[in-house]
């Protein structure tokens, strides 16, 4: 395996990110994945290495480069607590227009790469980037084949770029991992997404006894069960769409 981090450039400066990707048997379609609120750590770098070697190029890049900061070490779990107020901060920072920007400049740079196949991409996003993960497919459907939300957030809103809507404006098959516990994506949300797939080939699937995070190994919710069976879905997903 491949693996080097590049300050790719962007709109409003450069974004830090781990590429990772088979060092034989090129080009690759590209697969972005936007990290969780939690920033750039190892348990993402290693998941994103289980990407590459299935035969993808693997792109993880920094969303928080605009505040100056790449990684924020253990998180509190006290919500009053200094490092996680600042989480929430530098989440809510961002929206869907800076991110699909940033988007851009990655796909400009890995236009630039040999081993870099940019005609066939997929996307996956975990926690807040879910609803990034899928307005990829909506923002770039000429190239985005498959878009995945695993325990995203705000997938139902009153906005034109409500990821609940994406159906109706791409062509790639979406997935949605969703807890069965989740207080960023209650019940009452993921039966808007449902009827929003209603009639097209996506699927939104509900993991039993899970919270939302159940996928990172270091999280005390993590359920290795429901973190496996994500992989298989994921890897599928990819397996059909990214040819």
């Amino acid at each position: 395996m491949i693996e080097q981090t590049v300050d790719i450039e962007t709109k409003d400066g450069k974004t830090t990110t781990f590429i990772t990707h088979p060092e034989r048997g090129g080009p690759f379609p590209v697969v972005i994945f936007y990290m969780d609120a939690p920033a750039i750590r190892e348990e993402l770098r290693d998941m994103a290495r289980r990407l590459g070697t299935s035969g993808y190029y693997v792109m993880l890049p920094n969303m928080y480069y605009r505040a100056g900061v790449m990684e924020l070490g253990p998180i509190n779990p006290d919500p009053e607590s200094p490092e996680r107020k600042r989480m929430f901060e530098l989440m809510h920072s961002l929206n869907i227009p800076l991110v699909m920007e940033d988007t851009r400049g990655l796909l400009a740079y890995a236009e630039t790469q040999k081993a870099a196949n940019t005609r066939i991409i997929g996307t996956v996003g975990y926690c807040m980037s879910g609803r990034y993960a899928v307005n990829a497919a909506t923002h770039f459907p000429d190239r985005v084949k498959a878009a995945a939300s695993v325990y995203g957030t705000h997938l139902a809103t009153d906005q034109s770029d409500s990821p609940h809507l994406a159906a109706q404006k791409s062509k790639a098959e979406l997935y949605f991992a969703c807890a069965e516990t989740d207080i960023y994506a209650p019940a009452e949300i993921i039966e808007q997404v449902k009827a929003g797939m209603k009639g097209s080939n996506n699927e939104v699937e509900i993991y039993p006894g899970t919270h939302h995070g159940f996928a990172f190994p270091k999280r005390p919710v993590y359920d290795r069960d429901a973190a496996e069976r994500h992989w298989e879905r994921l890897l599928a997903l990819y397996r059909r769409n990214l040819v």
